[in-house]
């Protein structure tokens, strides 16, 4: 009898060192937590990739892909956005004409946009339409080729729009450059050659169409019709 009262009292002591244990002063605090496992789930993230964290516990997962591909079409939304978004104007007639109502540039055209352009065009522009945009470039003044039009002259009016919509598709004579620039390298091409149709004939150009080539002086007009 007396051994079983000591194992009450025994129980009875632990039983009120749990309690007692279990309470602490700070309000906030969820007191002590003896299996949390049956009450609270792991959080697991969905864009993280729990191979990256080297998991020592549980190895397993480092060899787990927690985040799964995007769907097809998913446009991914990054600092350069505007590479990623997907050009849908079509390349006939009417969406030249709707790019040329619509289409405006993205870009806050500022003097380093217009740098960045200018040395865009000097590399895949300026063989074609020359220095300073007067259709007089090597290829034309040396090669014999079409020359386009003047970018002050029967160019000046070319909306941005329209220019973008060439540069991605191509027109007339001219291939598409979207394989060989990016939309913001496209952009940056437009903001410079927008300085251009605001420039008068630079004299290296000048002396450039005085060079002797019948088709120089006919293609002109026959590449200002394509591009308008």
């Amino acid at each position: 009898m007396k051994k079983l009262q000591i194992a009450y009292k025994l129980a009875f002591a632990i039983g009120a060192l749990f309690i007692l244990a279990s309470c602490v002063n700070e309000e906030n605090s969820p007191g002590y937590e003896y299996m949390p496992d049956m009450y609270r789930s792991p959080a697991v993230e969905a864009y993280v990739d729990y191979g990256e964290i080297r998991d020592t516990l549980r190895p397993e997962l480092m060899q787990t892909m927690s985040a799964r591909k995007p769907s097809a079409g998913t446009v991914p939304m990054t600092s350069e956005s505007i590479n990623d978004m997907p050009y849908t104007i079509p390349n006939t007639i009417e969406g030249y004409e709707m790019a040329g109502r619509s289409l405006k540039s993205p870009l806050d055209e500022n003097e380093l946009i217009v740098e960045e352009g200018k040395e865009i065009y000097s590399n895949f522009c300026i063989q074609c339409h020359g220095k300073e945009g007067q259709g007089n470039g090597a290829v034309v003044a040396k090669g014999g080729h079409p020359a386009p039009g003047a970018y002050n002259g029967p160019l000046k009016d070319l909306p941005e729009g329209k220019m973008f919509h060439t540069l991605t598709y191509g027109k007339g004579v001219m291939g598409s450059h979207a394989s060989q620039l990016t939309k913001l390298e496209r952009w940056k091409v437009v903001a410079y050659v927008k300085e251009l149709q605001m420039l008068g004939s630079g004299e290296d150009d000048e002396k450039a169409e005085e060079s002797p080539s019948d088709s120089t002086s006919t293609g002109s007009e026959q590449t200002a019709e394509l591009m308008n």
